[in-house]
């Protein structure tokens, strides 16, 4: 399973600026007034060589103040209930609210490591009026400035040694992940391929309460299938729910080897499809498309054509991926999406020998060499494929530091013209010769 910290909290406490510290972005929107942040964020960070997902709760906009309040309660107690550790963020300039005291008082219950992240402190009486949170009850106090960074460094030390280890066993059957938007069909796929109804399926967005694993060995495929969870429950807070979706999601794709991202023919791929494929792409999974519902949409003898060229704009740099257009509800392509999975995990296992490597790239190279850089010359002499969760390569060169970007994705793209790693995302490496 993933280590995922999630950060918790009133809003207007800084919870997004500490993510954007984490994670190294300026994705989460940060502004004064509260309530800012509507969609949940998720990102992935590392501390020590240890890589962890983040997740931004955020705050929660509404009418009622009774709403507003149920709300983040809501998104507390699945935090407690899915993250490994919690960062439970104060401001220091308000002190003690009624609403810090809320949510105290359900983390005082749970049995995860709760850090008291006191924000804003960013001078020594800002220092001593922190030690008002000593009254909550929740242990040792973490006092920084997430604007500036101070703090975070001793925070996240402490962080880690609550983390879980990840066992890796070679042995283990490959995984694949069917991950969607609620009501994309995630389900139904599972029972079109088991020809039963190993899970509830309704027109609900929301059945799927858990990520229920299946042991899958048919038609000459062996592999665990992993159906994620869509949402908990019905409710009128949707953000929450998908909040848990969300959480749910991240542990089902660091746990699998090749994710099945299911979208909806009808809607077309959205932002959060988007977002959880770079997630992907990030944590080095091979990714599988399916467009699901085909038979609902109009179509001529350009339309599966064109619709294929969309995605792959969207997708962009990293777009070569098997795309299978299906139809659940009709049985149509369901077992060449099981087809593409498995060709896309051979596809990340793959090992090119290097005398293979050196007689087809080195060619390649020399009639397109790396352009010069204040007058010096780039000459690659060797290349080896290296061991790691994806495909990696090692270019030896004489001058690695003035190999730019357009030129790593040059040779990615011949990498994949002449070996085929469809689905699976490329590392390349330039390095001293």
């Amino acid at each position: 399973m993933s280590n995922i910290v999630a950060i918790v909290g009133r809003p207007n406490v800084g919870k997004s600026t500490l993510y954007n510290r984490l994670t190294e972005t300026r994705k989460a929107i940060v502004d004064d007034l509260s309530g800012v942040t509507r969609d949940r964020h998720y990102g992935t960070a590392e501390w020590t060589d240890k890589n962890f997902t983040v997740i931004d709760t955020g705050g929660y906009v509404a009418h009622s103040e009774d709403v507003f309040e149920a709300a983040i309660r809501e998104q507390v107690v699945i935090a407690i209930e899915e993250a490994t550790v919690i960062l439970f963020m104060v401001d220091v300039t308000t002190g003690i609210t009624d609403l810090d005291d809320d949510i105290a008082k359900l983390l005082r219950r749970s049995k995860k490591p709760v850090f008291v992240v006191v924000n804003k402190v960013d001078n020594n009486q800002r220092l001593n009026d922190a030690h008002v949170f000593h009254g909550m009850g929740l242990g040792e106090l973490y006092s920084l400035s997430a604007i500036t960074g101070s703090g975070t460094g001793e925070l996240l030390d402490e962080v880690i040694k609550h983390f879980e280890d990840i066992p890796e066993d070679e042995n283990q059957l490959p995984k694949y992940a069917i991950i969607g938007r609620p009501n994309v069909g995630k389900s139904s796929l599972i029972n079109a391929l088991i020809g039963k109804d190993r899970n509830i399926v309704t027109p609900i967005a929301g059945t799927t309460r858990d990520s229920i694993h299946i042991h899958y060995n048919q038609f000459g495929h062996e592999f665990m299938l992993i159906d994620t969870a869509g949402l908990r429950k019905k409710t009128k807070v949707k953000e929450n729910i998908e909040f848990y979706s969300v959480m749910r999601t991240i542990k089902a794709l660091e746990e699998a080897d090749v994710i099945m991202l299911m979208i909806d023919a009808v809607e077309g791929i959205e932002s959060q499809d988007i977002n959880i494929f770079h997630l992907a792409e990030k944590n080095k999974k091979g990714v599988v498309i399916l467009v699901n519902k085909w038979d609902l949409v109009d179509k001529d003898h350009k339309t599966t054509k064109e619709f294929e060229e969309k995605i792959r704009q969207k997708l962009a740099p990293f777009n070569d991926v098997p795309i299978v257009f299906t139809s659940v509800t009709e049985k149509q392509r369901i077992y060449k999406s099981i087809e593409a999975a498995a060709h896309v995990y051979k596809n990340k296992l793959k090992k090119i020998p290097t005398s293979k490597l050196n007689d087809v790239m080195l060619p390649l190279i020399e009639s397109f060499p790396p352009p010069a850089v204040k007058g010096k010359y780039v000459k690659i002499k060797y290349i080896t494929q290296i061991n790691g969760a994806s495909p990696m390569f090692a270019f030896f060169c004489n001058l690695p530091q003035y190999v730019k970007e357009p030129y790593k994705r040059f040779v990615e793209n011949k990498l994949r013209d002449h070996f085929d790693f469809s689905g699976v995302p490329i590392q390349i490496y330039f390095r001293q010769k």
